[in-house]
């Protein structure tokens, strides 16, 4: 996916993500024939996987029903999620889901499992996941060029759309740092164990491992590595060691700015359905769909309320 250009890796994102969730709409029945689960027969018996956000509160506590359902929510994180559907015992009947590793078990695996519906629950501007090695020279974007930079994994959502903001803006491509993978990830906490189609390697990089037992936030704090893109803080930064911080230090003007340039708000995760739980019950997508923007404007909603 590494081309000259890399608005031509956003316009095969969309291609691909638009394919996707077009299928999921040829397994539900059209709009004007489509019927409502009858109220007297049994709710059907959902789990349903994804990170209890604001926008997701009302659903795990009951104010948001899935219509027709009987609905079980669990809290997970990304990685543990991705694992269970790609690579685990499928035992999630709908969860969230990292774009990118399903847009890659899509393409390259002919997976068709799950089927993606059109909910985002996490939208992201990835501007503010640049860390630095403070006394690595690195001052500017461009600066990055001939680095070594660290990650956990390679090929999550979040990790693609940065490596895309930086050559599209900035001229910095895969090809021109020294990537380095850590043996550990110091907030598996919050995102879980990395899965396997989040550590696809493309031909054409260099790669090499961290020392062994260091996380990525050891590499960027030993200076192994001058930067680390990473979807989380890093402990170092967290805890406020001088040796790390942000490429971006004001980075909410610079994600402002790109927004208003390219109009872009990239998506890190979606939500999925396994596909033959929708084929024999295909209003299933549109209750999803509904419950989830429902429990989204409660939490708008309250706010808005909160001023």
């Amino acid at each position: 996916m590494h081309s000259p250009k890399i608005s031509k890796l956003y316009k095969n994102i969309f291609k691909v993500t638009a394919f996707a969730l077009t299928s999921s709409i040829l397994f539900a029945a059209p709009a004007q024939t489509q019927k409502e689960p009858s109220v007297t027969k049994p709710l059907l018996a959902l789990k349903v996987a994804t990170y209890q956000f604001e926008r997701s509160a009302a659903l795990f506590d009951g104010r948001v029903q899935i219509e027709g359902c009987d609905a079980k929510f669990v809290k997970m994180a990304i990685g543990d999620m991705n694992t269970n559907v790609f690579n685990g015992p499928q035992t999630l009947d709908v969860t969230e889901i990292g774009l990118h590793p399903f847009m890659l078990a899509y393409a390259n695996d002919n997976f068709r499992d799950y089927t993606l519906l059109p909910i985002f629950p996490v939208r992201v501007f990835r501007h503010k996941s640049i860390f630095i090695n403070t006394q690595s020279g690195i001052k500017t974007p461009e600066d990055l060029k001939g680095k070594t930079i660290a990650s956990p994994g390679y090929s999550s959502s979040s990790l693609t759309w940065i490596r895309g903001i930086i050559q599209d803006e900035y001229g910095i491509t895969p090809q021109d740092v020294t990537w380095l993978t850590s043996e550990k990830d110091s907030s598996a906490d919050v995102s879980g164990k990395i899965s396997k189609n989040e550590q696809i390697i493309p031909d054409g990089i260099t790669m090499k491992k961290g020392t062994k037992g260091k996380d990525e936030s050891d590499l960027l704090v030993s200076g192994e590595a001058d930067a680390l893109f990473h979807a989380a803080e890093p402990k170092a930064y967290k805890e406020g060691d001088p040796k790390v911080g942000r490429l971006f230090a004001d980075y909410k003007k610079v994600e402002r700015a790109y927004y208003t340039k390219t109009g872009i708000f990239p998506i890190m995760h979606a939500v999925a359905i396994k596909t033959s739980l929708l084929k024999k019950h295909p209003w299933l997508a549109k209750a999803v769909f509904d419950a989830f923007s429902q429990s989204k404007a409660l939490a708008y909603r309250s706010m808005a309320n909160l001023g």
